[in-house]
């Protein structure tokens, strides 16, 4: 029997190899299609793999032999899952596989915009050499970094802080302080009061309702004057407008952006106005070994879940199991 793989964009050969080696695969590559044509082959395939590609109620209506949805990444607000579940389908991710690479970028970001690295490099090549009134710089150890979510990703991030010698604290409700405290970190309740203290502010929590637009105006009203925001989670964590305010104002020494609230963004985004302001096109995962670590565990969870095996650590909803009788792997 021949199963149709659906692959909304190009993979890394780590994990075509993987797809490539099995004969019974019918596998169907495309690249960021548009979203008839993605439907129209979502139709006859048993298994998609998607990018932040949407599959929402109408998408997955035009699938109807739909039997596992594997995720590039480990966010997985743009997939319907309730609609899934409902249905029996698994939605996998790749946990595991980009913490390392999105911890460094993150720490990059704060890097970057502490010591105004982007701006130093236009200066010099631009024919300056010593900023006007100083190089406006500071140091990160010493202060105190805020990090939201303690993930594997923002968990990683917190040893990195220290290892900078900042002031960790962490903010998760979904983790007992006991076990923050346990793993060296100062645990925190009361967000806006935390806010307060922070010099450096950390996003590495998922989108939900409730996480939608966190950093509003209430948020960078409580928070430290002078302080940087890093969001290497997702963009709608952060009000936009908010933000740019902050900025604009000096609220906000400066902020380092992977992700934006409306993506890919227009380029007469205010945001790209500010010199306080570092941006890279949400790409923190995409180095070559975060990709061929990611391409694999994709690749797996296809495989793993075509073969009724699919990995309880790796589903969004792995209340399906008990629905349609997988079996654990």
């Amino acid at each position: 029997m021949t199963h149709r793989v659906l692959l909304c964009r190009r993979l890394h050969p780590a994990g075509m190899a993987l797809l490539e080696a099995r004969a019974d695969l019918d596998i169907v590559a495309l690249h960021d299609p548009p979203v008839e044509e993605s439907h129209q082959h979502l139709s006859s395939a048993e298994a998609v793999l998607c990018w932040l590609e949407r599959l929402d109620q109408a998408a997955l209506a035009t699938a109807p032999r739909l039997r596992v949805v594997s995720r590039y990444g480990v966010g997985f607000d743009t997939v319907d899952i309730a609609a899934c579940t409902a249905r029996g389908i698994p939605v996998m991710v790749v946990n595991g596989t980009n913490d390392l690479s999105v911890a460094e970028h993150a720490m990059m970001l704060m890097l970057a915009v502490a010591r105004r690295a982007v701006d130093a490099d236009r200066h010099v090549k631009t024919g300056g050499w010593w900023f006007p009134g100083g190089p406006d710089m500071v140091d990160l150890a010493g202060r105190s970094v805020l990090v939201v979510g303690h993930g594997r990703i923002g968990s990683r991030v917190a040893r990195y802080c220290r290892a900078f010698d900042m002031r960790v604290l962490v903010f998760d409700p979904l983790y007992h302080p006991a076990r923050i405290a346990a793993d060296g970190y100062q645990p925190v309740r009361d967000f806006h009061a935390a806010l307060a203290e922070a010099d450096v502010v950390t996003l590495h929590c998922p989108l939900s309702p409730q996480t939608r637009h966190l950093m509003d105006a209430a948020a960078f009203a409580a928070l430290k004057p002078g302080a940087i925001l890093v969001n290497t989670a997702r963009g709608p964590l952060v009000s936009q407008a908010a933000l740019a305010e902050a900025l604009r104002s000096g609220r906000l020494f400066g902020a380092g952006l992977d992700v934006l609230e409306a993506e890919p963004s227009e380029a007469a985004n205010p945001l790209f106005e500010l010199p306080n302001v570092v941006v890279s096109p949400h790409n923190a995962a995409s180095t070559e070994e975060g990709l061929a670590r990611m391409a694999r565990q994709a690749a797996r969870n296809i495989l793993d879940a075509l073969d009724g095996k699919p990995d309880p650590a790796m589903m969004v909803n792995a209340e399906v199991l008990r629905q349609v009788g997988f079996t654990l792997s």
